[in-house]
């Protein structure tokens, strides 16, 4: 799925879930970035990541959503939002990300980390479940920052406005 353009920039496809708890609430990492070239960044922001070559985009989703929170699914359904941006990437490479979001719903709000990368141990600080008034009235910086509208757009109407 990797393609590069004209202007040297490889394409990064990845695969980001929204997982949304009994009590209607988001799941958010907080990401720390301490050294590299994107020290200093701080931000929350969704699970998920790239997806790997000949992996679809609902596999990628699956397996990302075992490895960062240890929760298995058999589907995530349809994509429910979508974004495309010029991206760095933790090693100093510009990249053209194009994210797909997947809505899941869970009972189960205990996180496993057994399946984290050594970046993500570095750099995934803490873990949130948001409700939407949270969200709503955070100041602190929140990737997409479409979270709310696409949240809305999915069906969970408690994030709307």
């Amino acid at each position: 799925m990797e393609v590069t353009e004209a202007g040297g920039l490889r394409h990064r496809h990845a695969a980001r879930l929204l997982v949304i708890d009994p009590g209607e609430r988001l799941l958010l990492f907080y990401f720390v970035h301490r050294q590299g070239p994107l020290a200093g960044q701080k931000y929350w922001g969704t699970p998920g990541g790239g997806v790997e070559p000949g992996e679809s985009l609902s596999a990628a989703a699956i397996r990302e959503l075992g490895e960062e929170t240890g929760m298995t699914v058999e589907d995530v359904g349809p994509i429910v939002g979508s974004r495309s941006f010029r991206l760095q990437m933790p090693d100093g490479e510009f990249v053209i990300a194009h994210e797909s979001y997947f809505l899941v719903r869970t009972e189960v709000t205990a996180l496993s980390r057994t399946g984290w990368t050594d970046l993500e141990a570095e750099v995934m600080t803490e873990h949130k479940w948001w409700s939407a008034d949270e969200l709503r009235a955070s100041a602190e910086t929140i990737y997409p920052v479409t979270l709310a509208a696409m949240l809305a757009d999915a069906g969970l109407t408690s994030f709307a406005g």
